[in-house]
């Protein structure tokens, strides 16, 4: 840690290295995260990659470049981030669970595409969620979408996990709710260490999965091809 000349502590970057420190639940935004608009947003961007790519030696004359800083702007504002933005939050259908299932309801295999926020690499794998009913059912694709919308942004598996399970454990009124991820991070696979094989397996849950046979139950089910 430096010191500053006013002798207060100075975060030196370098010492964080490889370490996956997260602080909150919440992700972390800056209080005027918002003052700009997309447009904006993504003509500042494209200015600042512009530079990146001019400083690490490439020719932005050449048509193949020259596209390009617009074409990342774009793709940061309005697909890879765009779960940072409250507005794109997917709106929820419940409906009353009028056949009286009270069994657990899971769905597999839920697509998971994020950006890991050390490395701005990307995240990739599945998501596997169960809840049990008390009173409401979610449409099954809004549980896809809300996986979507924490996914599309930088992230850190962890917290990803819990912000869909808090997410689903309001939208539906109820704590029974349990989430497991499983995901390849490509600023293992594709830098550093280069281990394209390892994956990472987060679970999360509250509510009636705090009893083990339901966890295990849970788990059959997802490991199950059926």
């Amino acid at each position: 840690m430096l010191k500053n000349t006013n002798n207060t502590s100075i975060r030196n970057d370098d010492e964080i290295g490889e370490e996956h420190r997260m602080t909150s639940i919440e992700t972390p935004m800056r209080a005027d995260a918002f003052d700009l608009s997309d447009n904006e947003k993504i003509e500042v961007i494209a200015k600042h990659f512009k530079v990146i790519m001019e400083t690490i030696g490439l020719d932005l004359n050449d048509d193949s470049l020259a596209g390009t800083p617009k074409r990342v702007a774009k793709m940061f504002i309005k697909e890879k981030f765009k779960g940072l933005n409250k507005m794109n939050k997917p709106s929820i259908s419940l409906f009353d669970n009028t056949y009286q299932y009270s069994k657990m309801l899971i769905e597999k295999n839920i697509k998971v595409e994020s950006t890991c926020e050390h490395h701005f690499l990307p995240i990739t794998g599945m998501a596997h969620v169960a809840y049990i009913s008390t009173g409401k059912v979610i449409g099954l694709s809004k549980i896809n979408r809300i996986v979507d919308f924490y996914a599309r942004r930088p992230q850190v598996q962890e917290r990803l996990t819990r912000q869909i399970v808090e997410a689903l454990k309001e939208a539906l009124d109820t704590q029974d709710v349990i989430v497991a991820m499983e995901a390849k991070h490509h600023c293992v696979s594709s830098r550093g260490i280069e281990d394209p094989h390892s994956t990472t397996v987060t679970l999360e849950y509250s509510g009636e999965f705090d009893n083990q046979a339901r966890r295990n139950e849970f788990m059959d089910y997802v490991r199950n091809k059926m």
